[in-house]
């Protein structure tokens, strides 16, 4: 039970961490490098699963890579970006805090129902999974979406 709140508490002071870290991020110009290499400095997270406390079993990777995409269709609804001048930054969603709050609700509440039924290791297992599934799409289209605005301003 403790494990479970630490990790909740935890969660949310990252979660309030990463939506500052998100709206500063909107006052300085966005590039390629800036929008591929998160997904990339994440994976190597993936180690984890050497150790087998926090292998999946073929269920919980399918559950995690759909909930994942899931999630990862709301960020990419609302990821617009604007040009100004030559240059090109993420447009400011007031939508964003809300959604990325609420999907931080969400997954402390199946975090909350399946701790009873789960090791710890395969809960830290499938959320690393879940985010990565959330975020590798969502990059994939504020890339797509950015090059689609960088062609407008070649032209």
């Amino acid at each position: 039970m403790l494990y479970l709140i630490f990790s909740i508490v935890f969660a949310f002071l990252m979660g309030i961490g990463v939506i500052i870290v998100r709206m500063k991020a909107q006052h300085f110009p966005v590039n390629e490098k800036k929008i591929i290499l998160p997904p990339f400095f994440m994976a190597t997270g993936a180690l984890m699963y050497v150790v087998p406390y926090f292998r999946l079993t073929g269920f919980e990777i399918i559950e995690c890579i759909i909930l994942g995409v899931l999630f990862s269709t709301i960020l990419i609804w609302t990821s617009r970006f604007e040009t100004q001048g030559s240059e090109i930054y993420m447009k400011r969603s007031k939508a964003f805090p809300i959604i990325l709050i609420t999907l931080l609700l969400v997954r402390t509440i199946i975090k909350i129902f399946i701790s009873n039924q789960i090791d710890p290791g395969e809960i830290a297992g499938m959320f690393f999974l879940l985010a990565f599934c959330m975020i590798v799409p969502w990059r994939l289209a504020m890339l797509y979406k950015y090059k689609k605005v960088k062609r407008t301003l070649i032209q």
